[in-house]
């Protein structure tokens, strides 16, 4: 499951969240909710940007790399266009 980091422009917060790609939060009361978070003074209504997290959320994890990383992090490193 992807990380995404939503943005609230009310409070100037980004919570970090793992959801599936095919749901997106669009208020802070559903952010601070999956965060298990407190909303503090921010409404539950104001509106969030979604935006994606870290590039390792792209990358998937274990299978193919008998190091125990992915076989695109692998062939990246390998080929030197990891920096």
């Amino acid at each position: 499951m992807p990380t995404y980091e939503y943005y609230c422009e009310a409070n100037g917060q980004t919570v970090e969240v793992m959801h599936s790609m095919s749901r997106e939060l669009e208020t802070w009361g559903e952010v601070c909710e999956l965060a298990e978070i407190d909303a503090g003074d921010t409404k539950a209504d104001s509106p969030v940007i979604r935006q994606l997290s870290a590039i390792s959320s792209l990358m998937p994890k274990g299978g193919g790399d008998p190091r125990g990383g992915s076989v695109g992090v692998w062939l990246l490193w390998w080929r030197g266009m990891w920096l």
